[in-house]
């Protein structure tokens, strides 16, 4: 890969790559703390039909992502904010989305090709101008998320201690949503919209596996990123086998080396201290 850096598509992978890597490093413990697996697969789901429709109407399928992943987060935020009404919420604003992009499908012959690229990922194929709108992106998502990161984290851990403290849980809820939806656009140029969970779920899961400590967790879980994302870029343009394999091998491999080491790891830490209420 070293040989190949001079190439200007070469460049803007690796670039798009790291931005997507850090944006989803820093979201994916949120993910996992908040039980929002289903969540990032919903609005990935809608975001693909979001990017049929933006086909359909002739605009670039990067805006259609972003549309409808925020349209969904906006959704998702409205019909359920706690747990026991999340996963329903997530669901029916899935169905529909689904249902949406069935007749997006029906509608136009060009799709299958561009359906393919959103499906499964076209890192490759990003130019100056998708590096530019990544960067814009990840800088509002990661803004974003540091400045309600304390609060954040209050509510993710002990949602109705934080609202009897008056921390605003449900305007915190749809925000990360909104920041969710970002990265979800972010990760779907990388491996996809059926692999989004590769680099928001699966980095995040290993990294709690490894430590309890919630600093040294997102710093695990970007470095996981980072080195699934930058190790499959790497291989497929060696052995010219989609990146989105790759890096969903590498990070399945980080998980499962996680649950083998973290044991011992966590033993060794120690438990980690429990968060301060009167601090956050």
């Amino acid at each position: 890969m070293i040989g190949l850096w001079h190439y200007a598509f070469i460049q803007h992978a690796v670039l798009a790559g790291v931005i997507t890597a850090l944006v989803a490093g820093c979201v994916g413990p949120f993910v996992i703390m908040r039980n929002m697996s289903f969540a990032v697969h919903g609005l990935a789901e809608v975001g693909f039909t979001g990017a049929a429709g933006a086909i359909l109407a002739g605009l670039p399928p990067a805006a259609g992502v972003l549309t409808a992943s925020f349209a969904a987060a906006a959704a998702i935020g409205l019909l359920g904010v706690r747990l026991r009404e999340r996963d329903v919420a997530v669901g029916s604003v899935l169905a529909f989305g689904v249902g949406l992009g069935v007749l997006f499908l029906s509608l136009t012959s060009r799709y299958a090709t561009e359906a393919f690229t959103i499906l499964f990922g076209s890192i490759l194929a990003v130019s100056q101008r998708d590096v530019e709108r990544s960067l814009l992106v990840g800088v509002v998502a990661l803004l974003a998320l540091t400045a309600i990161y304390r609060p954040l984290r209050f509510a993710s851990i002990d949602p109705e201690v934080a609202e009897a403290r008056g921390v605003p849980v449900r305007f915190l809820s749809s925000a990360f949503l909104m920041i969710l939806a970002l990265a979800v656009t972010e990760a779907v140029q990388v491996v996809g919209a059926l692999l989004v969970l590769t680099l928001l779920i699966v980095p995040a899961g290993a990294a709690t596996r490894l430590t309890s400590d919630p600093v040294r967790t997102v710093a695990w879980s970007i470095a996981i990123a980072l080195g699934a994302t930058l190790g499959g870029l790497a291989c497929a343009v060696s052995t010219s086998l989609p990146v989105s394999f790759f890096v969903s091998g590498f990070s399945f491999a980080a998980y499962l080396i996680a649950r083998a080491l973290g044991p011992r790891l966590l033993g060794a830490a120690g438990p980690a201290a429990p968060p301060d209420p009167e601090t956050e």
